[in-house]
């Protein structure tokens, strides 16, 4: 037998570990820092070109994507960055591949020598910028997105439904969608950060973010109304009880990344109410699971606050909201009483909130449509469970204001605006978003 050298043997044996290892030492870590300057001519010093050709693919991993079609306009070319911009006429998306966890999004929009009117998305339809209006100048603006993905570090991957395959919010991009009736982009920047509160999101389809107009919840706009601090991580997915979100293994997920100081907002019922098993009841199974959730979150040192569920759109002759959802809202606040957890009565609230808006009302803060108001809907829409954008809007002022009334420390980083009052709310007539590229007419699942 032939013996080789020790230092030949260690030799050949770094190099089998180098392609054998799925991590090497030497391996390139993922990137989580990017600076794009868009428009046709040459980049900004420390900055990337992303002109109009650039279509997004994995190789590459930017670009636009989804089939945007932008135009460059060069102003000044003296002027790196604020003197030139892209636009479309119609909304548009650009992808970046990233990791999983929070990033710091900044923006630089504007026409140095026009008009611009931006709105802008994130991911599956989260609100991020509200019609932000710019004239003859440039701004910049920050706000958190929250990334994730199926997988979950102690082991095995959330279950996702078949409707969540191909989701925005699953992927391995952050997406903005860019909005409005003059949406001017003039450069990008992404950072990942690991300081900010993350705010995960248990619920059904009045929390989850949905992809596709008409339909719309809470848990998508509430992005808007805070300052870079916090993240929203909604994991909340439609048709999901506490029992279902459980057995898909989303609470592990959360679990696995949720940190010290860090919330759980927690609302079920719709779907509980369904579950008719022998165990199953507003004070049998829907309290120990809710109970469950709640000391899970609390051996993370995290904070659990409950969230009572949103009431349907059901009146009585005297034009007061019924309750449907029986001893459901009940025990969620005899949960948050006897352990001492931070409660927003979403349920209460949205009864004041249908009441004044009235029977009739009402129906413009749901997915109440008559035939082709959107492609391809060739009936009426009629639901009194899922909300439109206005109605998604307003639910989530309604739990801006749970937020402060709870004192919960996260009420820092809420973007300055008057109280809101359920009842006194604003008039749908006067709202108004512009909406998103994809619809559907497939009611999403729960009631």
């Amino acid at each position: 037998m032939i013996k080789l050298p020790y230092k030949i043997l260690l030799c050949f044996f770094c190099i089998l570990l180098w392609f054998v290892s799925p991590i090497s030492l030497f391996a390139q870590e993922e990137k989580t820092s990017f600076k794009f300057d868009f428009g046709s001519k040459k980049a900004a010093p420390g900055y990337k070109k992303a002109g109009p050709n650039d279509v997004f693919n994995d190789a590459k991993g930017y670009g636009f994507d989804f089939g945007a079609k932008v135009i460059a306009v060069t102003r000044d070319d003296r002027k790196k960055i604020t003197g030139e911009y892209v636009t479309s006429n119609k909304p548009f998306y650009f992808s970046v591949n990233v990791p999983e966890g929070n990033y710091k999004v900044t923006l630089t929009v504007g026409d140095i020598n026009g008009i611009g009117n931006i709105t802008v998305r994130a991911e599956s339809r989260r609100l991020m910028l509200e019609k932000i209006k710019t004239k003859n100048e440039v701004k910049k603006l920050s706000f958190i997105v929250n990334i994730r993905k199926p997988s979950i570090s102690t082991g095995g991957k959330v279950s996702l439904k078949p409707r969540e395959l191909g989701k925005y919010d699953w992927d391995d991009k952050l997406s903005l969608e860019f909005n409005g009736s003059k949406p001017c982009v003039d450069a990008l920047e992404i950072e990942k950060v690991d300081n900010q509160v993350t705010v995960y999101l248990a619920g059904n389809s009045t929390v989850v973010d949905q992809d596709d107009e008409p339909w719309c919840s809470w848990g998508q706009m509430i992005t808007r109304f805070f300052k870079p601090g916090v993240a929203i991580a909604d994991h909340a997915e439609s048709g999901l009880s506490l029992g279902s979100f459980l057995s898909s293994h989303r609470l592990d997920k959360v679990l696995s990344i949720i940190g010290p100081g860090d919330y759980l907002f927690i609302e079920f019922g719709h779907n509980d109410q369904k579950e008719k098993g022998p165990e199953d009841g507003a004070y049998k199974s829907y309290t120990d699971r809710f109970k469950l959730f709640v000391n899970k979150t609390r051996e993370k040192k995290a904070i659990p606050v409950i969230v009572t569920s949103t009431s349907r759109r059901a009146f009585n002759d005297s034009d007061k909201v019924v309750n449907t959802l029986g001893d459901y809202p009940d025990a969620a606040r005899k949960v948050a009483t006897e352990l001492s957890v931070p409660l927003i009565d979403l349920n209460a609230m949205t009864a004041k909130f249908y009441e004044a808006l009235g029977n009739e009302g009402s129906k413009k803060a749901f997915v109440w449509y008559p035939a082709n108001s959107f492609p391809n809907q060739p009936k009426d829409l009629a639901d009194n469970t899922h909300f439109n954008t206005y109605g998604a809007y307003e639910l989530a002022k309604c739990v801006i204001e749970g937020i402060k009334s709870n004192h919960l420390g996260i009420a820092h980083y809420i973007i300055d605006g008057p109280p809101f009052d359920p009842s006194h709310p604003d008039s749908p007539e006067k709202f108004s978003l512009p909406a998103s590229p994809k619809n559907s007419t497939i009611k999403p699942d729960g009631n």
